[in-house]
């Protein structure tokens, strides 16, 4: 009875906190390339987030949040058509233009029809799709990736080949330096701009900010690379050499994992997680100033914000560097909600997708999602009244790879290979034991693999069966990856 009063208590606090003012407003804060393990306040990795550590303190964190994969090697322009289309990834790119064409309102779109001023600013991605068609306002609106120089490949070799080559400080190189200042600091500068003009308005905003960082090329100041010394630099535990399910029919060997010597060593995998580390950092710190000019705008306390990642990334994990695989380092991003009426310090860890960030803001607007919208809200299971969201998870790799996630089981598959990998994931997090040739596990695997195919079915995969491998040519699209 005890458990259920507090329930209901919560419920009623969150609900008196959507219903305290007309429209909250909500501010959707998005990274690039950023696992998982990534945030300090999470203990998992020695990096420092002093604000996201602040939004997780006092907010809710979903320890378990995926990305499904991609129809190609650009897994970011996948994931953003899921997110802004709310489609799951068969379906996205298609109903993405869609969208374009007026047939059905993307994310923003209903935003807008719900009241919302609409802005977006940063990287955007989403194949067939205008950010400035689909937003009120834009700010500098990235394409894609920055562009990264050859330099900055399969490197470091060794420390004199380091000592010798590209440096994430050096403006030369261009990348995030392109235009003079950091990428991340122009996208801060134009969300505390607008943060300040929306002060004295009091129609409500959706703000989509979505980072670059910390994707490749990692740069940052020399400050913030001074802060990782090499020695504070731990390999991941899972780390290998070389991965040996890599090259065609598995894991691609493409542009994400040549950016790193192969073999891998520890030297280079520790250069460019520390690269990567001050790519957060220094992101972290222009959250910093959102926060700020959120705070002195006089709209925090009716401001929802939600924080995420459109996927994660290996970076040493099993001898990979991209995220073009199922393992949860490639698969898993932060997903953090702050907001009137949200415990601070929340942790859940029934698995959700990233792009249930949509349903989510759809919910505090006011809004029912429409019919066509495959995601759900995370609001249930923060106020009670859902403990969990998806019975499992569904992830896939163009015609290589395929993954589900049911309980503690999760299963890897590369149909072409005709190999399968099975995790205990709640007894082997770091996905190290495959269990899948163990005689003991024969009718999980079995299970598992029956699950695997059905959720197929479910989700228009195109490949209709693990045993044929079959895949339309039309998806099989040629991409280096970003």
């Amino acid at each position: 009875m005890k458990n259920k009063s507090l329930i209901l208590l919560g419920s009623l606090l969150m609900a008196n906190a959507l219903m305290a003012a007309e429209k909250p407003n909500i501010l959707f804060i998005f990274s690039d390339d950023q696992s998982f393990e990534t945030i300090g306040a999470y203990g998992l990795t020695d990096i420092d987030t002093p604000n996201l550590d602040r939004l997780a303190t006092e907010g809710a964190s979903f320890t378990h949040a995926y990305n499904m994969g991609a129809w190609a090697g650009a897994v970011c322009m996948a994931s953003r058509a899921c997110l802004n289309t709310g489609n799951f990834v068969w379906n996205a790119n298609e109903n993405a233009r869609e969208c374009t064409k007026g047939t059905r309102k993307s994310w923003s779109q209903l935003m807008s029809a719900q009241g919302y001023d609409t802005y977006m600013s940063g990287k955007w991605h989403v194949g067939g799709m205008s950010a400035k068609k689909m937003f009120d306002r834009t700010g500098k609106v990235r394409g894609g990736m920055p562009k990264q120089v050859p330099a900055g490949y399969n490197r470091p070799k060794d420390e004199a080949d380091y000592e010798a080559g590209w440096k994430p400080w050096d403006k030369a190189q261009g990348g995030f330096w392109e235009g003079g200042t950091h990428w991340s600091e122009v996208l801060a500068d134009e969300t505390v701009a607008y943060l300040e003009e929306k002060a004295d308005s009091d129609k409500p905003f959706f703000m989509y900010v979505a980072f670059n960082a910390p994707h490749d090329p990692r740069q940052a100041p020399k400050e913030y690379i001074d802060r990782y010394p090499l020695d504070r630099i731990k390999v991941p535990e899972n780390f290998i050499p070389s991965y040996p399910d890599q090259g065609e029919g598995g894991v691609p060997v493409i542009r994400d994992e040549k950016l790193v010597p192969f073999p891998r060593t520890e030297f280079a995998i520790k250069v460019n997680r520390q690269e990567y580390y001050a790519s957060i950092t220094h992101m972290d710190a222009q959250i910093g100033r959102i926060l700020q000019a959120l705070e002195e705008s006089g709209k925090a306390d009716n401001t929802w914000i939600i924080f995420s990642s459109d996927h994660g990334l290996s970076l040493g994990h099993h001898g990979l560097v991209g995220k073009q695989n199922m393992y949860d380092p490639a698969m898993r991003a932060p997903f953090i909600v702050w907001g009137p009426g949200v415990k601070g310090g929340t942790r859940i860890d029934a698995p959700i997708y990233i792009q249930d960030a949509m349903a989510t803001a759809l919910e505090i607007s006011g809004q029912t999602p429409p019919d066509y919208v495959d995601y759900k809200s995370v609001l249930p299971l923060l106020d009670g009244r859902a403990d969990k969201s998806y019975d499992k998870i569904y992830g896939a790799y163009i015609d290589t790879q395929r993954m589900i996630l049911s309980g503690d089981w999760k299963l890897i598959a590369y149909p072409q290979l005709k190999k399968v990998k099975l995790f205990n994931v709640a007894k082997d997090p770091m996905e190290m034991n495959n269990l899948a040739g163990n005689p003991e596990y024969s009718e999980t695997l079995k299970q598992l693999t029956a699950l695997l195919e059905e959720t197929m079915d479910e989700m228009d995969d195109p490949m209709t069966s693990l045993e044929k491998g079959d895949f339309p040519q039309s998806m099989k699209k040629k991409s280096k990856g970003h």
